[in-house]
């Protein structure tokens, strides 16, 4: 202490910004006021800072104690098995490497089984152990797509906690109530305070949680406030009507028709087209058969089309865009929004009475059916028709299924998503039977995981055909990824054959035996991982 007196004169500076900017700046070039320049400085600095330090605390005056926070809230599920427990601290811990490229190795990729242990956790009703929150919080603020699962993993626990850190209040704006303290169905004055005067997110967060419970009693709401509304808003609540559609909806929704927004217009005419029954889809039914017919006339019956001439105002009224996107011919454009917009099930009669694999068969005339058949599709998909989806997918052996065609691949992905499982699986399967898979990555990420049986092997099977004919190994990446999340763990029993170095082919790319080698052994690595995962989350019988 007598070194420290001896070296701070009374004439040394104690405002604390002065120490700062001269320890930031160095001795050499600002010297501290009151001391010599020289290898003395230093010194002198740090001891002005400690007696500075010494005085500011001296001078402080304690502050009132903060309120103690309130205990986490009880988590009533069941706790982990210790088993599970212990994987979930393992799969939390693993990062992504950081090499970016390259070969992965025989080593699972741990993150990208996260989201199937928390939706087998989920399903089991499992809690979260509470030293594993933190962890939990971090994985979901870095992953958007593991919000929903780890937060409902997480628990109310981990809601308490994302209070406390800045980096954790996503959690409070995801969680359903929480940021906007959504009122219960027995509080109706607090639902009426909270739509008039809350904010936006706030009233977007209202209208949706009670149209899931109660949707006539949300368009009620809605149509209140309806006119005073901006367009923007008007625009977002009108899309939470998608959530419970119903026939009870459309007197709202025609009068949504005359709205001054264009794109309001839009949105009530594509929710009344996705009602069959609505008085919209009647007029666009009207309006798309008197382009669409059947000329018995020719040796094959053909469809024949007569694009619209022109836009009339009770077209746009109906939210048909007028003006066509750069490159494409108006009166294309006009049709194909005519029959998307029109009901599917209308089509048989108005065409002889054909069924709808009947109907998609027949020829089409001067070069329309690229445009007819992709308005239908767009129209199965909107309508959630798996009669129509299916006659438009056709036979997966055929050759037109593997594109182009007149149904692209995008299209027939989306085509599948109306499909039951089991016919999804199917299809794909067949597909990949006959053209392998260089097409099939985006139909296969529409297929329920774990994939059916008959796709599993499917995929496998054209691994395994690749492999053998010295194909380029790293082009499959994307479906052995895929493989590795979705095939059904008993598969890899299966696969013990395939994990030895083959042969490679005088034309192989080098090295694609060896790759080929790591990637069956890690997806059978994978796979077997998984099945431990569910067998540890399985409660033990009592």
């Amino acid at each position: 202490m007598s070194r420290t007196t001896a070296a701070v004169g009374p004439s040394l500076p104690d405002t604390w910004e002065d120490l700062v900017t001269a320890a930031l700046l160095g001795t050499d070039r600002r010297t501290p006021a009151g001391c010599a320049p020289g290898p003395g400085a230093p010194v002198a600095l740090l001891d002005a800072a400690a007696a500075a330090t010494v005085r500011r605390r001296a001078g402080l005056r304690p502050a009132r104690a903060a309120r103690r926070p309130q205990p986490a809230p009880e988590d009533p599920r069941p706790p982990l098995p210790p088993a599970a427990a212990r994987r979930l601290a393992l799969l939390l811990s693993d990062r992504p490497g950081g090499s970016g490229g390259g070969r992965r190795g025989t080593a699972p990729d741990l993150m990208e089984l996260l989201p199937q242990w928390l939706a087998a956790a989920n399903a089991r009703g499992f809690a979260a152990p509470p030293a594993a929150l933190p962890a939990l919080l971090d994985a979901a603020r870095g992953r958007t797509d593991l919000r929903p699962a780890a937060l409902r993993f997480a628990g109310p626990r981990a809601l308490w906690l994302a209070r406390f850190n800045p980096d954790w209040r996503f959690a409070l704006r995801s969680a359903p109530g929480e940021s906007t303290s959504v009122p219960g169905p027995g509080d109706p004055e607090g639902i009426d305070r909270l739509w008039q005067e809350g904010l936006f997110a706030e009233r977007v967060a209202l209208l949706t949680s009670l149209r899931s419970r109660e949707p006539s009693a949300a368009r009620g709401l809605l149509a209140a406030t309806w006119a005073v509304e901006r367009a923007e808003d008007r625009l977002m609540f009108l899309d939470s009507l998608r959530t419970g559609l119903g026939p009870d909806d459309e007197p709202f929704l025609e009068r949504a028709l005359a709205d001054r927004s264009r794109n309001v217009r839009a949105t009530a005419a594509e929710l009344l087209s996705a009602l069959p029954d609505s008085a919209l889809a009647g007029r666009m039914a009207v309006r798309a058969g008197a382009c669409v017919a059947v000329d018995h006339t020719k040796d094959t019956p053909t469809i024949t089309v007569e694009a619209p001439h022109e836009c009339d105002a009770g077209m746009e009224r109906d939210g048909v865009v007028a003006k066509a996107p750069a490159g494409r011919g108006e009166r294309s454009w006009w049709l194909g929004q005519l029959v998307e917009a029109a009901p599917l099930d209308s089509w048989p009669r108005r065409l002889g009475g054909r069924t709808p694999r009947e109907i998609v068969a027949l020829p089409v005339a001067d070069d329309w059916q690229g445009e007819l058949h992709a308005a239908w599709c767009r129209a199965a998909v909107r309508q959630r028709n798996a009669r129509w989806s299916r006659a438009l997918l056709g036979e997966p052996s055929a050759p037109e299924a593997g594109g182009p065609g007149a149904v692209s691949l995008a299209e027939r992905a989306e085509l599948l998503g109306t499909l039951d499982a089991a016919d999804r699986a199917e299809w794909v399967a067949g597909f990949i039977e006959t053209h392998g898979l260089s097409e099939a990555f985006q139909l296969l990420g529409v297929c329920a995981v774990p994939w059916a049986a008959p796709l599993g092997r499917a995929v496998v099977d054209a691994l395994n055909i690749a492999r053998d004919a010295g194909s380029y190994p790293w082009s499959f990446s994307g479906v052995m990824g895929l493989a590795e999340r979705c095939l059904d763990p008993s598969e890899a029993s299966r696969l013990d054959a395939l994990l030895a170095v083959p042969d490679e082919p005088e034309d192989a790319s080098p090295g694609a035996g060896s790759y080929w080698a790591e990637a069956f052994q890690r997806l059978v690595t994978t796979l077997r991982l998984r099945a431990a995962m569910l067998e540890e989350l399985t409660p033990a019988e009592a």
